[in-house]
């Protein structure tokens, strides 16, 4: 026989329920009780998300400012240091240790590479330089990658120059290949062994953005691989990414809110995951993740001032649906560029 008993419930913790009195049972049978909020204990995937840069209603309109939040827990980023130049649309990488930010613009442009070790805080330091030849177009060129390598790829008006650099040994970034299209403003986000480019616009008087997606596979050199279509034709997705499913979020439009995804390993077009809760434009490289989740910040909310936005949402990536609040940045900016110590690149 199994007795229980309990005096009063006062509430549910975190933990579970809160018990008052005396609680008496037997060891003859058990009783699980139920655990508390579960979005507050989602600790799952692990790691820090941080963002660096962005654009700003200030002058100069550019900032160094870098911010981080814990991925597992709902809140608002804190400070972490600054880069070592103002910028915005710097492309971003990163290893399990290292954030690396590339190019950007000041709004001049900057062939700079800077890297911080993400576990600490502090000012980031000098790594090396974007390829000779692509330092005027360097900004919005953006990246993905694995432990070992981070890829960039693309740039401002029509730029195709695909480079590498090994995140772990500080130096210049190195001639990969090309892609297949030349971009800028587009999503760019990894599987372990795949960096994936989608969207953005070829030049600047163009009308046409673009609706291809395309890979190359990191450990290799070598030109970019047609994988499959987004939905629609964009321009300046965010992305983010498990180990198995890319996410690509917003565009340039004011109020855009769609977010898309892929399954890494097989070719094929995107297909609809959900809504941002704050539809904005120019989240651009502002998107991180850790295995579970991927989580989008900053952007511009409307087309008149203050027009930029702090605002964090997030959603799981392994199940399709809106996102919801996490929190907010530690000042309003768009166009800045996030990285991770846990992304699905290093799983």
């Amino acid at each position: 026989m199994t007795i229980l008993k309990v005096d009063t419930i006062s509430g549910i913790g975190t933990e579970g329920p809160v018990f008052e009195g005396d609680i008496e049972f037997t060891s003859q049978n058990f009783l699980t009780l139920p655990k508390g909020d579960t979005n507050q204990r989602d600790n799952d995937g692990g790691g820090r998300g941080v963002w660096g840069g962005g654009e700003v209603l200030a002058s100069p309109s550019t900032t160094s400012t870098i911010d981080y939040i814990d991925l597992t827990s709902q809140g608002n980023a804190v400070t972490f240091g600054s880069l070592s130049q103002s910028r915005r649309k710097a492309a971003s990488v990163s290893s399990s240790t290292r954030g690396i930010f590339a190019g950007g613009a000041t709004p001049g442009t900057t062939d700079r590479i800077d890297f911080i070790t993400i576990s600490s805080t502090g000012d980031a330091t000098d790594f090396g330089n974007l390829a000779t030849g692509v330092s005027d177009d360097s900004s919005q060129c953006f990246g993905g990658g694995n432990n070992t390598r981070g890829i960039f790829a693309g740039g401002y008006n029509n730029v195709n120059t695909i480079q590498f650099i090994t995140i772990a040994s500080a130096g210049d970034a190195q001639n990969f290949g090309d892609l297949q299209t030349g971009r800028f403003d587009h999503a760019g986000f990894a599987s372990p062994t795949r960096a994936f480019f989608a969207a953005g616009k070829n030049t600047p008087a163009s009308p046409d953005t673009q609706i291809n997606i395309e890979f190359v596979t990191i450990a290799t050199t070598g030109d970019g691989t047609e994988f499959g279509d987004m939905t629609v034709a964009t321009r300046g997705p965010a992305g983010a990414s498990s180990n198995t499913r890319g996410l690509m979020a917003g565009s340039v439009s004011y109020g855009a809110n769609s977010i898309e995804f892929i399954t890494m390993a097989t070719s094929g077009n995107a297909k609809r995951f959900g809504d941002l809760l704050v539809g904005r434009a120019e989240i651009l490289a502002g998107g991180t993740s850790n295995n579970v989740r991927a989580l989008f910040g900053g952007g511009a909310d409307q087309p008149s001032s203050p027009y930029y936005s702090n605002h964090i949402d997030f959603v799981r990536i392994a199940t399709e649906g809106n996102a919801i609040d996490f929190g907010d940045l530690s000042i309003v900016r768009s166009c800045a560029s996030a990285v991770s110590n846990a992304h699905g690149g290093l799983s």
